[in-house]
């Protein structure tokens, strides 16, 4: 999926292919239930969700993947040995396959993020 121009989280989940709107759609519930006192926006063609202004978390339908931003260097840090092995870029989980994305994993890194605020790389 090229950047999406949904100006809404559900415009954006309408866009992504039928192979992958389940598993999107559920890393969306996980961000809205986990990520209290967070706004979620559609920041740089992808949904995100904010806290006091600043993106924390967000997640897209690539061409390729399906992918998890996480901002927080101390978050990543903090799960290390949980996220080796998987295909990380600096700030990007990716999960290859919509059937393979570790959502118990997700739910884990959302707690953390939510539990305080910390430095956005």
């Amino acid at each position: 999926m090229v950047q999406s121009k949904a100006e809404d989280v559900d415009t954006y989940l309408a866009e992504v292919p039928e192979e992958r709107r389940e598993a999107v759609s559920r890393l969306r519930a996980l961000c809205r239930g986990e990520l209290a006192g967070f706004r979620e926006v559609m920041a740089y063609g992808m949904p995100a969700y904010e806290r006091d202004g600043t993106a924390e978390i967000a997640f897209a339908s690539q061409k390729q993947y399906v992918s998890l931003y996480l901002m927080r260097g101390d978050v990543r840090e903090a799960f290390e040995e949980r996220l080796a092995g998987h295909d990380m870029g600096k700030g990007c989980l990716r999960f290859r396959k919509p059937e393979l994305i570790d959502f118990d994993l997700v739910r884990d890194l959302l707690k953390a993020t939510a539990a305080g605020p910390g430095q956005v790389c």
